[in-house]
């Protein structure tokens, strides 16, 4: 009789618990105003697949507390690879800005005139004692796909305080960023 009891107090008990709900996060993509000139205007640019040697471009949303000390949240992530939502996100912004004929991902066999290279050299939350920044340095490359020469490059580099010290609020902090970083992406390509 004992042991009915607890087998059903342990299944009660099990069936009430829940695993914790995993929060799914995306880069909002900001808008543009169209270009109504631009030297590329009858050019078309691939979007090459963003590349990372130090960060995990995952779904993981990367966090640390240190320069040694790094992690990832355990229930939160982004919406898709981070090297995805980059790409997807710049994609857009390039094809609303209208600078160019025609933007393309590198998965398409139409030739180029530009392909647009990135490399991503932080992409976290980074927490130090009470200040929380979201942090965001990415590396571009233009490249001129006729020639196969290098046009122009520029590293461009975001911190920006976090609403919360959670993965939310690093979310709310990188779509400031992505705001920023595509304002200046379009600036510096024209």
């Amino acid at each position: 009789m004992k042991k009915t009891i607890l087998l059903i107090l342990a299944m009660g008990c099990v069936s009430c618990s829940k695993a914790p709900v995993l929060k799914v996060y995306t880069l909002d993509v900001p808008k543009v105003a169209a270009v109504s000139q631009s030297r590329y205007h009858n050019k078309i640019i691939k979007i090459s697949h963003p590349e990372s040697l130090r960060e995990n471009m995952s779904q993981k949303m990367n966090f640390s507390y240190s320069l040694n000390d790094r992690g990832t949240y355990m229930n939160s992530q982004w919406s898709t690879t981070m090297s995805k939502l980059l790409q997807g996100t710049i994609l857009q912004v390039l094809d609303e800005s209208k600078q160019f004929k025609a933007v393309l991902s590198d998965t398409s066999t139409l030739s180029e005139n530009y392909r647009l290279e990135s490399n991503v050299f932080a992409f976290e939350h980074t927490v130090r004692g009470t200040s929380s920044y979201a942090v965001v340095s990415i590396q571009f490359t233009l490249i001129n796909a006729d020639t196969g020469k290098l046009v122009k490059d520029k590293r461009f580099s975001y911190q920006e305080a976090t609403p919360t010290t959670d993965a939310k609020g690093y979310a709310l902090a990188t779509n400031v960023i992505m705001a920023k970083l595509s304002r200046d992406l379009l600036g510096w390509l024209r």
